[in-house]
């Protein structure tokens, strides 16, 4: 096949063109991203355990200078046992929404749902305390012999209008919507392992789900620091909805809490302004009816 050298020309011209429009489009994409403004966002991390062995090295004033450090204006805490949120609230007050993890003695993660006296227990700790949520609570999965507990837990939140923070599958999502289908659930690490578009169904179908994307931070992000379209899609889509976490449920997520908020703002930064703010601290504002401001930082 003979091509001419003028169609040699018009080719490259045509392919230049082409390349011309993309990288303007993606320009034009990026110059809609907050970008570097993102490392000056006030955060509400909506993900702190607050847990026994961090007690020693971690006292409530370095957890507080951290927090100041990385520009995490405020905090929604729960910790087992439930003391270590009430430490951290009472030490500041201005900075700590606390709410009410069930793990306590022998309870946890696995048999809380078994333990006796579990909905007396939280009861008289909602009584005593201004808890704002019951969780972050794990289902490994749907037992129909949890069903009874599950539902007076649910009656309990909708009736003190609480969230509840559960970490778990989709499935127990559902199951505790279907006890009460005006409950607020904050669904942790965004479903965990639930791939983005179950996450993206999920919202949909839920009006008042909302969710923490703590450990989700490099299923957000692609090997190559960009960001995955499916999680772009959700995240842009619900943005009213999710909120950033950095969950240190052991010492070393405290460790390497400046790097987790970092990459947290790495993220963000690849998304327009006004999705970064909601995500980063608006979002909570209107969930908790707390002003999430830069003027917290170095106070109780």
């Amino acid at each position: 096949m003979v091509i001419s050298r003028c169609g040699l020309i018009a080719g490259a011209a045509s392919l230049a063109l082409m390349l011309s429009a993309s990288i303007s489009s993606y320009a034009d994409d990026a110059a809609n991203y907050i970008g570097k403004d993102a490392a000056h966002l006030p955060l509400f991390d909506a993900h702190i355990h607050y847990k026994k062995p961090a007690w020693g090295p971690y006292p409530p004033g370095t957890v507080i200078e951290l927090m100041d450090k990385t520009g995490v204006a405020m905090a929604l805490v729960s910790s087992t046992p439930d003391e270590g949120t009430i430490k951290l609230w009472q030490y500041a007050p201005n900075r700590i929404v606390p709410e009410l993890r069930p793990f306590h003695g022998k309870a946890g993660s696995g048999n809380w749902t078994k333990a006796a006296g579990m909905f007396d227990y939280l009861v008289q700790r909602l009584n005593q305390y201004p808890h704002e949520g019951i969780g972050e609570f794990h289902l490994h999965g749907v037992d129909l012999n949890n069903a009874p507990l599950l539902r007076k837990i649910a009656a309990l939140a909708k009736s003190k209008n609480i969230y509840i923070h559960v970490h778990s599958g989709k499935a127990p999502v559902d199951m505790l919507f279907s006890f009460e289908p005006g409950l607020k659930i904050i669904w942790a690490h965004a479903g965990m392992s639930e791939p983005a578009q179950t996450v993206e169904k999920m919202m949909a179908t839920y009006k008042t789900l909302y969710a923490d994307t703590s450990f989700r931070e490099w299923d957000i992000l692609t090997q190559t620091g960009t960001i995955d379209p499916a999680w772009r899609r959700v995240l842009e889509r619900f943005s009213d909805r999710f909120m950033v976490g950095s969950d240190t449920w052991v010492n070393g997520q405290w460790d390497s809490y400046a790097a987790i908020i970092a990459t947290n703002r790495k993220w963000l930064s690849q998304f327009s302004r006004s999705t970064a703010e909601k995500i980063a601290y608006k979002n909570a504002e209107r969930l908790f009816g707390r002003t999430v401001g830069k003027n917290l930082i170095g106070k109780r």
